[in-house]
């Protein structure tokens, strides 16, 4: 049985695991309201930018753009995956991960090519682990990152796409629903795939310029959203998770006190009880 002493050492050791986990609880919450902020933000620009896309979808056959290009076979899909870099998060890292191999699985069994690029430490450490070639890595990705950083991605994967050299661009992030729901999904952003909107009648709407130019410069601006959309909700959700789990662990640390508290007590008494009984049994000697 531990001694009073080793089980106050520990019951110490484990109140300052506490105060770590707490203070990460609280920097994750201030983390993850910044960017649910930022999240919430940037959904009525991509909206709107959504909505334009779809009334003009008409007139897709119309103009030439590359990002329209509709490969008649897929061979080769670029998948980027993103992770974090930090770990005690859950299984913020673990579900995007298993999606990511699933859907590797997948092209494999369809004998589809494919090429994968990685933001987060933890996904690249992870492929390394396991043998898996991945093209480009990323750990410049965090609750700072912006638009720029999208728009970074975005030039690159439209730039393969219109040269052929991938004929789908696939985004695997957790995608932020609510507070209180995130999931692991698979985003297609390329080839792009206008929604049809249905358009009311007697609605007559004048385009300056001509409808064809505006939804050629709106396309660019459709990837772009969807990359800085996967951004965010990836990091975002990561900050959730990360709340999540340390105010567990902060919990379970409590917990944790209480038992050996109460074994302290328990020890502390036996070994008082132990001293009296050895005085009364010296007293007892002497008479």
């Amino acid at each position: 049985m531990a001694t009073p002493r080793e089980i106050k050492k520990r019951i110490n050791s484990v109140k300052n695991t506490r105060k770590i986990t707490r203070t990460m609880e609280m920097v994750a919450t201030s983390k993850s309201k910044k960017m649910t902020n930022k999240v919430n933000a940037s959904k009525p620009y991509a909206q709107k930018i959504e909505e334009l896309v779809s009334s003009l979808s008409g007139l897709s056959s119309k103009i030439h753009s590359s990002l329209l290009r509709k490969p008649e076979k897929i061979e080769k899909v670029a998948i980027l995956v993103i992770t974090a870099n930090r770990g005690l998060c859950g299984g913020y890292n673990s579900n995007v991960i298993k999606l990511a191999r699933s859907r590797i699985a997948e092209l494999k069994r369809e004998g589809i090519a494919y090429e994968l690029h990685v933001v987060g430490k933890k996904g690249i450490s992870f492929f390394k682990f396991i043998k898996e070639p991945v093209v480009t890595s990323y750990t410049n990705i965090d609750d700072k990152s912006g638009y720029a950083e999208a728009e970074y991605f975005a030039n690159y994967f439209k730039d393969k796409f219109s040269k052929e050299k991938v004929d789908s661009v696939e985004i695997i992030s957790t995608v932020y629903h609510s507070s209180a729901q995130q999931t692991p999904e698979i985003t297609k952003v390329l080839p792009i795939q206008p929604k049809e909107e249905e358009t009311q009648k007697g609605d007559v709407t004048i385009y300056e310029p001509s409808p064809e130019r505006i939804l050629e410069s709106l396309l660019p601006m459709v990837v772009n959203m969807a990359f800085y959309k996967a951004i965010l909700e990836a990091v975002t959700s990561e900050q959730i998770a990360r709340r999540i789990a340390m105010k567990a662990a902060t919990d379970a640390a409590g917990e944790m006190v209480k038992i050996l508290t109460r074994g302290y007590n328990r020890a502390r008494q036996a070994k008082i009880t132990q001293e009296i009984s050895e005085i009364v049994a010296g007293a007892d000697s002497l008479k």
